[in-house]
């Protein structure tokens, strides 16, 4: 997309953190927004930041793991707007802890919001897309932890690499229709996602709040320690690759390191089985 001003865009998990960031710099570059969340204390702080400004936004409570609010929020977003071009499906929340010690309930809410409520986001949005013929952009909120592993992280990782996986499919598979898709791997980010247990539904609470995801050292021993970003500057560099219509966004360059070592060791792998397939006599 080469031009925003007087688009549409839908932002799940837009009332706070690395979504609210989002809003406010589509807001800023005169497109019109809906500020989707869960949490409607948090919805009714952003609207009492931007009605004054005059922009134009609505504000919808979702559950982004309910499909039928899910296309809800759409049909009183087309109802207000007329059309969507950009979906951010940003809503997420995480645990934290050994695998081994990790329960279902972890997993079902992670796995709930993170994968499926992605999954619901393109779903719901990707034919009304394609039938204004206006082209569009997804923009997918992964982590760094889709692409490194993050000790102690399991059930958050396992849910950013599947957020990645389909990021990078759907790329090539909505090209055609003019649509864009974006894969946004942040680092460290002023967010309250740590917070996210506040959320979470009773019927997958557990005893012990599990939702203190913490950044210690990979297991190729590199510090994953970084600065911490403002959400704002984040939303500015989403709003930059949804004009440039690029494939990732990095925040925190200085991690490629982390990744380039996970890279060798798989280039490794390769080296290592295609000897193998030598030896065996098998190619």
């Amino acid at each position: 997309m080469k031009d925003v001003k007087g688009k549409v865009a839908f932002v799940t998990g837009g009332a706070s953190g690395i979504g609210l960031g989002m809003v406010q710099s589509f807001a800023a570059a005169g497109m019109k927004v809906a500020v989707a969340d869960i949490e409607q204390a948090a919805i009714d702080r952003v609207k009492e930041e931007f009605e004054p400004s005059g922009a134009e936004m609505i504000y919808l409570q979702v559950d982004v793991t309910d499909r039928d609010a899910m296309e809800r929020a759409a049909q009183q977003t087309e109802d207000a707007f007329g059309k969507v071009h950009v979906v951010c499906n940003n809503a997420g929340v995480a645990v934290a802890g050994r695998v081994d010690k990790m329960d279902y309930k972890d997993w079902d809410w992670v796995m709930g919001v993170n994968v499926d409520g992605v999954i619901n986001g393109v779903k719901t949005f990707v034919d009304r897309i394609k039938a204004h013929g206006e082209g569009g952009h997804f923009v997918n909120t992964a982590s760094m932890a889709g692409q490194m592993p993050i000790p102690g992280g399991s059930v958050y990782t396992t849910s950013k690499y599947a957020v990645v996986g389909l990021s990078e499919v759907m790329r090539t598979d909505l090209a055609r229709f003019d649509i864009g898709t974006s894969v946004l791997c942040p680092g460290g980010v002023i967010t309250n996602v740590s917070d996210s247990g506040r959320n979470r539904p009773s019927n997958l609470q557990l005893e012990k709040d599990t939702s203190r995801l913490g950044m210690g050292k990979t297991d190729i021993g590199e510090s994953v320690m970084m600065d911490m970003l403002d959400p704002s500057d984040v939303g500015d560099m989403v709003l930059a690759a949804v004009l440039a219509n690029d494939a990732y966004i990095f925040s925190h360059p200085g991690l490629k390191p982390v990744v380039d070592k996970r890279a060798r060791a798989i280039n490794e792998s390769f080296a290592r089985w295609s000897q193998y397939r030598d030896d065996h006599n098998l190619n």
